[in-house]
């Protein structure tokens, strides 16, 4: 029981990954100004992908 939660929480932080990954453009919109649009964009996406393998990372081990 303890590893299905525990599959679960991994990939809710799958998901908040992914979901940085691919609206990071509209994120950057919202929180910054114009010219820093461009490299907050990047910097989610980055943080995007570091959460992904995170949760991947927690998935395997817990296998």
């Amino acid at each position: 029981m303890l590893k299905v939660i525990i599959n679960l929480f991994a990939m809710i932080i799958i998901l908040i990954g992914t979901i940085s990954i691919f609206d990071s453009r509209n994120i950057s919109k919202e929180l910054f100004s114009f010219g820093d649009q461009n490299t907050s964009s990047g910097i989610l996406k980055i943080v995007g992908f570091i959460i992904c393998v995170i949760g991947l990372a927690i998935i395997k081990i817990n296998t």
